[in-house]
């Protein structure tokens, strides 16, 4: 086949869940001999014409802009509608305002719905409108939608009448990495440290874990892993929280073998968020075999089913409970730290998270759905 990826930042990257999925899925579907091309947003960076198979096809868009993304994705719209493509694939939101162009010219279309993307706290008024637009019309005009939870599918259900296909995020298979750059560079042991790593927006809730963190005692430290840059409103309250405790330590954006000693060696990794679509660096979490803390909303403990430990969202003081309880269990060496759920239990769960979440079985399952919809 011949497959448009359009509606991310670019690849390779790491700068948000999208890209990750886009980057994941394009290399395996390349890997199976089909023709992928990725529409990758170009602000002026050093151009990419390949990526290990997968052609990259630069837009011109903004740098800094709330104009971006409608502007990207017109014009990568526009570049599609003149390709033979079987399947043309919207990534968030926002972009699938394009869709109805890119059926106007008889475009087999998938949209993937990342999240409820409108709903974020960082959106103005008209970006939340216009990214309101792009469900509604991914719901009406793409062939078919994919939705990573069942919270999602049940909304496209009852919201538009949409019977979206559930597909969700995967896993790589890894093996923990030793603590040797996060040492030199951050002074960081196995085990001696919690770990956020996400967006540091509102919905991500890390206000709560600082607020939490405060009040523990412990001589772990916190460590902060995600981009400051720009600064928003947002992220200058996060940094002037934090900045009466030394314990706190931002390690700003962080890839590659950095990122892999992070997840393998911290003693927990917590995501206290409002809104997700399926977390990303929660299943990364998962697959360096990680202990883990969530907020209980059911983008985060559906896709758990069970493992790790949650928390009533938006408490602070749940958090800190959550938290203590773990610090109270350090000797448990089983990655969990339930009193009551046995250790074989515990990695027999975590296997069945990696085979259902498997990337390999999660391309296979985005072809078969291409298949069904170019017929």
């Amino acid at each position: 086949m011949k497959i448009a990826m359009l509606g991310h930042k670019r690849i390779p990257t790491r700068s948000g869940g999208v890209e990750v999925v886009v980057e994941e899925l394009s290399l395996r579907m390349a890997e199976k001999g089909h023709d992928v091309v990725v529409y990758n947003r170009w602000c002026g960076e050093e151009k990419l014409k390949d990526y290990r198979g997968v052609k990259v096809a630069e837009v011109r868009t903004f740098k800094h802009s709330s104009l971006n993304a409608m502007v990207y994705s017109f014009f990568a719209t526009l570049r599609c509608i003149v390709k033979k493509y079987d399947v043309v694939h919207y990534h968030a939101e926002g972009p699938c305002a394009m869709i109805p162009l890119a059926k106007l010219f008889g475009k087999k279309v998938v949209a993937t719905v990342h999240g409820l993307d409108w709903q974020r706290n960082k959106w103005g008024g008209f970006a939340s409108k216009y990214i309101l637009f792009g469900e509604k019309m991914a719901a009406k005009y793409a062939d078919k939608v994919i939705v990573l939870s069942q919270g999602v599918k049940q909304y496209f259900k009852d919201t538009y009448g949409c019977d979206a296909v559930l597909i969700p995020n995967g896993i790589n298979r890894v093996t923990p990495e030793a603590p040797d750059l996060i040492k030199s560079r951050f002074g960081l042991e196995k085990n001696g440290y919690i770990l956020f790593l996400a967006r540091i927006t509102p919905e991500k809730g890390l206000d709560y874990l600082i607020d939490a963190y405060k009040q523990l005692q412990t001589d772990k430290k916190l460590v902060i892993a995600g981009s400051i840059e720009p600064k928003t409103d947002y992220i200058n309250s996060v940094l002037e929280k934090a900045r009466d405790c030394e314990n706190i330590l931002f390690t700003y954006f962080v890839s590659g073998q950095t990122l892999a000693e992070l997840f393998s060696n911290c003693f927990v990794y917590v995501l206290p968020s409002d809104l997700e679509g399926m977390p990303m660096s929660l299943l990364e979490a998962v697959g360096y075999d990680a202990r883990v803390i969530v907020s209980d909303i059911p983008e985060n403990t559906d896709c758990l089913d069970g493992y790790g430990s949650s928390f009533a969202h938006g408490d602070a003081d749940a958090l800190k409970t959550a938290l203590e309880h773990c610090l109270a269990h350090e000797e448990l060496q089983d990655r969990d730290f339930k009193e009551d759920a046995a250790p074989e239990d515990i990695q027999k769960k975590r296997q069945e998270l990696i085979e259902r979440y498997d990337w390999d079985n999660i391309t296979d399952q985005t072809l078969a759905l291409y298949e069904s919809v170019k017929k």
